[in-house]
């Protein structure tokens, strides 16, 4: 390991907003903080919503910035990129950000029922080999919602063609209620806020500079639904060096 990496790691230890469980302290010992987050983390009754897989925290930081009486948490496992999010929210003196290390397997586990508003996913990998490993899969659904509020909101922003048909067809075989769309959200006619394209990931700039449209979803997940994948076949993603079938289908495009 980089003496770069030791140093974030040290800071990261250090950074009061940011929170690290191990999974072998998480087994012996369970989450203090669950079911806690509002009085022992934050100390306010404001809502919270998670950024999972917030890479360096761009959007955790930007949101919290946006809205001061929303309390947010980025997760994700990279330390050494979560760093710079948490480093940012620390100099900046920010009471609404934290973040939390671990691997978003196990997230049910760090959150009691009813704890969390609303889930983002920004730029997630689409995983298009294994549906399972989808943080938009009913697998994945079906651990949120022991921490969701019923009917909470999930917001999707992805530049993969593949992520975003894969989720809106789960979303619709599920019958999940959608509240917004668009498929080229930096050119859309929709009457989405300002914010949604202000605030830009360290991947999403990236995207854009190659000259990939962005696509957003927003659903809600009700408790009470009976949730099943979709058995279709999706085109993968030609411009990702993945090198990977999707079910039956092993085409390729945008």
């Amino acid at each position: 390991m980089g003496k770069g990496k030791l140093a974030k790691f040290a800071d990261m230890e250090q950074n009061p907003l940011v929170v690290q469980c191990p999974y072998w302290q998480l087994r012996q010992e369970g989450f203090a903080l669950r079911g806690h987050w509002h009085d022992q983390f934050f100390h306010n009754s404001n809502p919270i919503v998670l950024e999972l897989g917030c890479g360096r925290g761009e959007y955790t930081v930007g949101l919290a910035r946006r809205f001061p009486d929303v309390n947010f948490i980025g997760v994700d496992i990279k330390g050494s990129r979560m760093w710079h999010g948490a480093g940012e929210a620390l100099a900046d003196g920010l009471p609404n950000v934290g973040f939390l290390r671990t691997n978003i397997e196990f997230i049910h586990e760090y959150f009691a029922p009813g704890e969390v508003t609303e889930i983002w996913l920004t730029f997630s990998d689409p995983q298009m080999k294994k549906a399972t490993k989808r943080l938009t899969s009913t697998y994945f659904m079906e651990r949120y919602r022991r921490f969701l509020v019923d009917g909470g909101r999930i917001h999707l922003k992805t530049d993969s063609p593949f992520m975003a048909t894969y989720t809106r067809l789960m979303v619709t075989h599920n019958q999940l209620p959608i509240e917004a769309a668009a498929d080229d959200l930096y050119h859309s006619d929709s009457a989405l806020p300002e914010w949604l394209t202000s605030i830009q990931t360290y991947y999403e700039r990236m995207w854009l500079d190659r000259g990939l449209s962005i696509k957003y979803l927003c659903f809600r997940l009700p408790h009470e639904a009976q949730l099943s994948e979709p058995e279709v076949d999706i085109p993968v993603d030609g411009y990702r060096s993945y090198d990977h079938e999707v079910r039956s289908t092993r085409t390729t495009g945008r």
